[in-house]
């Protein structure tokens, strides 16, 4: 879009703004027309068609309400949105964002940023005081705009100091430097720290008497360094002064040294003797708060759980906790995407030179993210009721050729820095990321044809950690697209490439369009899709604009995006660590993945391909393999599953402190890194309001073997008195479970039986048969937990050649669950439990009053992109179960499932799913009631399994 057409889109949504939210396709089309003749151009002088097209994308956007959970001790009610009739730092972000965000988008953001500053104190507010937080957004969904409106709406409320902690490389600090100019500063810094040019929010209020100060710049020795701070002091009636810095310990301990001069600290802390400022009021923002800040050295408690006062932290955070303790009036908040490592930082963490450890004790806030988002539930669906996924986008090419057998092949698991990457013994790319460069070379070219032109335009290879391999990478890469170009430039010998091209057209790019629009209508997919022959004569124009350059962590990486902001930078962009966080690929369009690592959390930072991607959505590809599918299945899943719970607990009145103990107890932080966790050899687990499965399944017929006879003990221990064919009234009729059974009022003594005698993998998994029973013994103890129901359910379909099993006397089975095995070598499946499972024993009103609790969460979320609930959250189900509802309902659920020995498929095939085994495979899920008891269980960690599963940490 050109900034005429830009102009054009800005006027004529101001009007389109005065007349209702959600306006008509003509309603645009006039107001395009009206907002042109404003400008008295013709139609021959823009592209209404992209224009109308945009406008229309803009007014469909939608955004839910944020949620959040705070503990208001210590803290006085201040901040009311009248207060911003005058803040002036606001105002112009708001109206700069208005240009190009859609006004619903710009709107919501006002009001998370207002709930989150009212949730810190208030900077006139006599001291001392301080607050801790945390925000949790989505990887790549806005966390940036996000704290750049509460920076703007802090200085406007009199915070003075305002550092913005910017990741561990220079291209990310420069990069976070650079938006804070153009949405705080109004200016670009120049290496001397004066202002530069004006850009950004200085066009809507020009007035230099409010331009904010500022200690760092861009360049690549823009961070903060004392021989530049030397002129710079601070003092209460100045305008507010920003720093944007590393991570990094010699910035941060220079950045202390002269917090701690006398160009800013103003008196001396009688008991430790040092220079403290108590007229200041300081924000720290820490971007990535997971990465780097925390604290990962082993801090002893005692028994009353008081931590050791001598301990000495590891030197990042020792440094942040230090600059907040020379503050009396002080405010951090964390951004991130992954929270896990941030809820192993100990409650009581507490040192004798630092002061608290950087639990968000004040508030945890969970960022909405708008209808045009794209993140992993949209990329890689959630999990169905019989382990299949649903929602998945059709963006997703799988590859395998990247490696050999053995660890060899072009980019083999393991490899060293030495590698020298050969397919098939030649100097040449996999076939697969041949065929990721040719997407990126189609896409590239259907965006000119779309007026795209002038846009950023990215490609990410990640394939290695390792410098010295990514430069190999980059010369293959560099190589290849070189060939290209020349066929397609010169048109000598390029007959085989253009087939090779057409055939991805007519394969890929026109069925994978065609579904997209059909999945998520024309409101989202509003660019149609141009010709072959249009693409064809763009071609090779696109191939000769696309350059190929590793990313090493320079100030550069983020300038070059800066520097071809009026043309657009088209570049493939070879990485490792320097890209997994923070940096932002503009424009990126297909990315080529293999894993370097098994953190889950440090994958989904690795995510870049999500974020928001406006005009090109259906041109997307991601090129990965088939156990990083999987991976980033199970994130999508955990991460669905832990929002649900942050509202539940948001809904009751929860504290950060008691999310602190459910996050860490799911399944998705038995797979961050133990190295950030404050008690590496333990996890603490709570399995209340929690539903857990068995999902790995053990090989040993004799363990097999043992599980069937654990199940046929625990059925014949509870009696004849099973209800066979259960069925329970709802809405729309009955739901029948035909060829299972249930029993009621079970002792506890029997499940907690069964649950040490079950057979399980030698795996670190939640479903820890012995460390369930030990949680149920510790809740039996405070009276709850101790009646169980417990069923057996085979609802499968029939096999032709399973012959039916006596599971017990008088138990047979004709019926087997059917799950699909993910992996050949250690027997996992996706999800064991359907949903409706655990409402087998629930009548229909306790089943409508679940149903009541859950459309009532769902209308104060105000989530216009999700439907009202028609059943029961399983959450809301297990919240009616609490003790303190009635004895009637108290009780836990244990679900056992016989699985079908032979892979899924239509019931005719013979193939097994563990050679040798043709009996039933049994499974379990262990449904818990919420619980007022803040309850719970050691799981020691074995290390040595942890790096066999995982990898070694680093």
């Amino acid at each position: 879009m050109t900034e005429l057409e830009t102009q054009i889109t800005s006027i004529a949504q101001i009007l389109i703004r005065a007349k209702g939210p959600k306006p008509s396709a003509a309603a645009i089309s006039d107001n395009v027309k009206l907002a042109a003749a404003t400008m008295q151009l013709t139609p021959e002088a823009y592209d209404g068609e992209a224009i109308i097209a945009e406008l229309m994308r803009r007014f469909s956007d939608s955004i839910a309400s944020d949620s959040s959970l705070s503990d208001s001790k210590g803290h006085e009610d201040w901040f009311q949105p009248s207060m911003k009739s005058d803040w002036r730092y606001w105002q112009r972000l708001q109206r700069y964002m208005e240009r190009s965000m859609s006004t619903t988008v710009v709107g919501a953001l006002d009001r998370s940023t207002d709930n989150i500053l009212a949730k810190l104190e208030n900077p006139e507010r006599a001291g001392p005081w301080d607050r801790r937080g945390l925000v949790v957004g989505h990887v790549q969904s806005g966390k940036t705009s996000s704290y750049s409106a509460l920076i703007c709406k802090a200085a406007d409320a009199g915070y003075k100091i305002i550092i913005v902690l910017a990741g561990l490389h220079n291209n990310l600090r420069s990069q976070t430097q650079m938006r804070l100019e153009e949405a705080f500063l109004g200016y670009e810094t120049s290496p001397h720290r004066d202002p530069g040019n004006p850009i950004g929010v200085f066009f809507e209020d020009q007035d230099p008497l409010i331009h904010p100060n500022c200690a760092t710049s861009r360049d690549d020795k823009g961070d903060f360094n004392g021989a530049a701070a030397r002129k710079f002091s601070v003092t209460p009636e100045q305008r507010p002064w920003l720093f944007v810095v590393k991570k990094n310990k010699s910035v941060l301990e220079k950045l202390l040294k002269w917090m701690r001069s006398n160009h800013v600290a103003n008196a001396t802390d009688a008991e430790s003797g040092r220079r403290i400022s108590t007229n200041l009021p300081i924000l720290v923002i820490d971007d990535e708060a997971d990465n780097a800040s925390i604290d990962t050295g082993e801090q002893d408690f005692d028994a009353e759980g008081k931590a050791d006062p001598e301990h000495e932290p590891k030197a990042i955070n020792s440094l942040i906790r230090q600059i907040l303790a020379t503050f009396a009036k002080s405010a951090y908040v964390g951004y991130t995407a992954t929270p896990f490592a941030n809820v192993f930082i100990h409650r009581r963490g507490a040192t004798k030179d630092e002061g608290e450890d950087l639990f968000p004790r004040s508030f945890i806030v969970n960022l909405a993210a708008p209808s045009n988002y794209v993140g992993p539930a949209r990329v890689f669906g959630l999990t169905g009721p019989t382990g299949e996924r649903i929602g998945t986008l059709p963006l997703i090419r799988k590859f395998s050729d990247q490696e050999g057998e053995n660890r060899t092949g072009w980019m083999p698991a393991g490899h060293k820095k030495n590698h020298v990457p050969l397919f098939k013994g030649e100097d040449a790319l996999p076939p697969s990321l041949e065929n990721a460069i040719l997407s990126f070379l189609m896409t590239y070219a259907v965006r000119i044809c779309r007026g795209q032109k002038n846009k950023h335009c990215s490609m990410l290879i990640h394939v290695t950690r390792l410098t010295d391999v990514q430069n190999k990478v980059r010369a293959q890469v560099e190589q290849y697209v070189q060939r290209v170009t020349q066929r397609l430039t010169r048109g000598v010998d390029a007959e085989k490439l253009l087939t090779q091209l057409r055939d991805m057209w007519e394969t890929d790019f026109e069925p994978t369009h065609a579904e997209m629009k059909n999945i998520l209508g024309e409101e989202e997919i509003t660019a149609a899709l141009p010709t072959w022959e249009q693409v064809l004569k763009v071609l090779p124009d696109a191939a000769v604009d696309i350059a190929v350059k590793t990313i090493n962590g320079s100030a550069k990486d983020a300038l070059d995006y800066v520097e071809k902001e009026q043309t657009g930078l088209k570049v493939i962009a070879v990485g490792g660590d320097k890209l997994a966080r923070g940096l932002t690929l503009e424009g990126l369009v297909v990315s080529y993945f293999v894993r370097t690592t098994k953190m889950y959390d440090t994958l989904m930072q690795m995510g870049r391909w999500f974020g928001y991607r406006p005009g090109y959505l259906d041109l997307c590809r991601l090129y990965t393999t088939a156990d990083l599918i999987t991976s980033f299945g199970l994130i999508a899943d955990a991460a669905e599953e832990l929002r649900q719970e942050f509202d539940e607990m948001m809904a009751i009145g929860s504290t950060p402190d008691k999310y602190g103990l459910k996050v860490a107890s799911h399944p998705s932080l038995l797979v961050t890194s133990p190295m950030k966790m404050r008690r590496a050899q333990t996890i603490n687990l709570s399995y209340s309001g929690a539903l857990t499965q068995t999902i790995n399944f053990p090989r040993a017929h004799g363990a097999l073997q043992n599980n069937l006879d654990v199940t046929k003990t625990l059925i014949e221990s509870m009696g004849p008195h099973a209800k066979a064919a259960p069925s329970q009234l709802r809405p729309d009729g009955p739901h029948n479970w035909k060829n299972s059974w249930l029993w009621k009022d079970i002792d506890a003594s029997k499940v907690i039986e069964f649950l040490k005698a079950y057979s399980r993998v030698p795996k670190i998994d939640r479903a820890n048969g012995s460390v369930i029973a030990e949680f149920i013994e510790k809740m039996n103890s405070k009276d709850e937990l101790k009646k169980w129901t417990v069923a057996l359910l085979a609802e499968g379909r029939e096999n032709a050649h399973f012959r039916g099993y006596q599971i017990a006397k008088e138990y047979d089975i004709s019926r087997l669950t059917n799950r699909k095995f993910l992996d050949s070598q250690t027997s996992a499946i996706g999800v064991l439990t359907d949903p409706a499972d655990e409402s087998i024993d629930t009548g229909l009103d306790e089943w409508q009053n679940a149903l009541q609790a859950s459309v009532d969460a769902w209308q104060k979320k105000g989530d216009s992109n999700s439907t009202k609930p028609t059943r029961p959250s399983n959450q809301s189900l297990r919240a009616l179960r609490r003790r303190d509802r009635g004895e009637a309902t108290h009780r836990g659920i244990l679900l056992i499932y016989p699985i079908s020995p032979f892979k899924l498929n239509d019931g005719t095939q013979t193939e097994l799913n563990i050679e040798g085994w043709n009996k039933p495979i049994i499974g379990f899920a262990v449904s818990f009631p919420s619980s007022e008891h803040d309850v719970s269980v050691e799981y020691k960690v074995d290390h040595l399994l942890w790096e066999e599963q995982y990898g070694a940490t680093d």
